[in-house]
């Protein structure tokens, strides 16, 4: 008996992230314990009781590493220190501790399809011949032409522009993001060795395993024939038919799975061993290969963030989902918002049919509401709240791991105003203000209603590093705590009950005619979201656990529209 409950015991610690929840914190933007308007890894220490009450098993850091803040932190600078701006390792082994105490496992974030411009290697590269060592670090290519003054493609980076940057001797550097972002080449043995020492440098420190950005893009192919214009075509197209039916030179290509699988060797040198999740942007079929045990473990599962708040779309992506993590042997990794895009609740308070002659069906992308600053198409916010209440208390009770952004569990709605000489996206500079960017969903946090900065630092300190609007005092932790109903609320009660009700891994879908969908959970417990249609009644006799809406089920105890509840039975 005691055998078996330590074998138990045993498997619940190597595989809690089967179905942990998971909260992104933004480090710049979640709380600013020294006053100078950045948040930092004092201030996170400071809201670890916060964290614990919330009730969350892990956070996942944005990077909080040495950089420029070019791309907000994605362009490391060292990828084994700590930005002096956030902290010191001292900082962050003192976090580590306060986490440990109160029972949360921490994942970090790694970037490793490039560096920092101001990278030691990168530097070094520059001063360095063609031909180098220190350029083969990267993808250095010669210029076109009789002067070599053209850039080896005419590839377009994904911030706007070229993908690719002269250095003044006749080459050209590969940069898929920003031109503080240069690539590295991951063919080079001293990229790959490097990597694996930092994987073990931050495991060493008490880490539970790593959020990869960017994990389909590292493996690259020069010599592929595409122009510009076929590029980011190829990949909608793989990303929509389901099927990787085509080979792409720069994402999603066989070599890199060779890369995790070096990593998985690291990864299993921990008891437990390490995890990792894959924020790949692939086809259907090609998200088991990220979350293979050979590979990462998990990949993100992006499907419901792209559809429209639909009863059908949802379902279909679930399905879809579900069906990709039992070929892996994985677990799915649900999520609404993160650092990168429209907060859902801000998104699902828009128009959710596809705009004619948009063929992209993101429709967390909206740059016409970006681009009228919040005006054009207007946003309903009590509709678009209402719904994310509903959608974020159905995922939380499918199986699987949840991901929450910081600060949607206080409601928060993108900031899409923010005016033009505060904005920090590279996108907005690369594109002349032609695409907004994602500085909306990345305002710090609002802890006080009523203190300077919302309570966001010490209030004697600088204002916020991205300004916070007026109405933000409405959603402020402080206000939340007080209000009955609160998103807060909702939030902390449900992922409390998660915790007792989640065990087995499965589901059963209970068909239902109506604008509906409904599921059952091993224990027992069942799950009804009502979409857009009439009031759906919850079985007689049937215990209500949790309800989205503010004010509960309605008249005869039934779900309203637009509202999910938990209930047993």
């Amino acid at each position: 008996m005691l055998v078996d409950a330590k074998i138990g015991a045993d498997m619940t610690a190597r595989n809690w992230w089967r179905q942990a929840c998971v909260y992104q914190i933004y480090p710049r933007s979640f709380y600013d314990a020294n006053g100078d308007g950045i948040g930092d890894l004092k201030g996170i220490t400071a809201k670890v009781p916060y964290l614990a009450e919330l009730g969350v098993d892990a956070v996942w850091l944005s990077p909080f590493y040495p950089s420029a803040l070019k791309d907000g932190g994605y362009d490391v600078a060292d990828y084994r220190d700590v930005d002096p701006r956030i902290g010191t390792l001292a900082d962050f082994d003192e976090m580590m501790s306060a986490f440990k105490a109160n029972g949360i496992k921490i994942i970090v974030d790694i970037v490793p399809n490039h560096s920092s411009d101001e990278h030691v290697w990168f530097q070094e590269a520059l001063k360095s011949p063609k031909g180098s060592n220190a350029r083969s670090r990267y993808i250095f290519r010669d210029g076109l032409g009789p002067d070599h003054s053209l850039p080896p493609t005419d590839w377009q980076s994904n911030f706007g522009g070229p993908a690719w940057e002269p250095v003044g001797d006749g080459q050209f550097y590969l940069h898929i993001f920003d031109t503080s972002q240069p690539d590295f080449n991951w063919e080079h043995p001293e990229v790959r060795a490097d990597f694996l020492k930092t994987l073990r440098f931050w495991a060493d420190r008490g880490v539970s395993g790593y959020r990869v950005d960017v994990a389909h893009g590292l493996a690259k192919d020069l010599e592929f024939p595409m122009s510009h214009k076929d590029q980011h075509a190829l990949h909608l197209e793989k990303l929509h038919d389901g099927k990787a039916n085509k080979i792409h030179p720069l994402w999603d290509r066989d070599e890199v799975l060779n890369i995790y699988k070096e990593w998985r060797k690291v990864f299993d040198e921990y008891d437990p061993p390490l995890t990792a999740v894959a924020e790949a942007w692939v086809a259907s079929d090609r998200k088991r290969l990220y979350a293979s045990s050979e590979g990462l473990g998990q990949s993100f599962a992006f499907d419901m963030l792209m559809c429209p708040f639909k009863r059908d779309d949802f379902k279909d992506k679930i399905d879809r989902s579900l069906a990709d993590v039992r070929e892996s042997g994985s677990s799915t990794t649900w999520v609404f918002s993160n650092h990168d895009v429209i907060r859902h609740a801000t998104r699902y308070g828009l128009p959710q049919e596809i705009a004619p002659g948009d063929d992209t069906e993101l429709l967390h992308y909206y740059p016409k509401f970006l681009l009228s600053g919040g005006k054009d198409p207007a946003c309903d916010l009590a509709l678009g709240l209402r719904r994310a209440r509903a959608a974020t208390l159905m995922m939380l009770a499918l199986p699987g791991s949840a991901y929450i952004y910081q600060g949607e569990e206080l409601g928060l709605p993108e900031v899409p105003d923010i005016p033009a000489a505060s904005r920090q996206d590279p996108t907005f500079y690369r594109t002349s203000g032609r695409e907004i960017g994602r500085d909306g969903c990345r305002v710090p946090l609002p802890w006080l209603a009523s203190a300077p900065n919302f309570g966001f630092g010490p209030a004697d300190g600088k204002d916020a590093h991205l300004p916070q609007p007026a109405w933000m005092g409405d959603y402020a932790v402080d206000a939340e705590e007080q209000r009955q109903g609160s998103t807060l609320g909702m939030y902390r009660k449900a992922l409390k009950l998660r915790r007792e009700l989640q065990t087995k891994e499965d589901m059963e879908w209970i068909v239902n005619e109506k604008e509906v969908l409904h599921f059952k959970r091993e224990g027992g417990w069942e799950v009804i979201m009502n979409f857009e249609g009439e009031g759906v009644d919850v079985p007689e006799g049937a215990e209500v656990l949790v309800c989205s809406g503010a004010e509960g089920l309605g008249e005869g105890g039934e779900v309203p529209k637009n509202t999910a509840v938990w209930f047993r039975r």
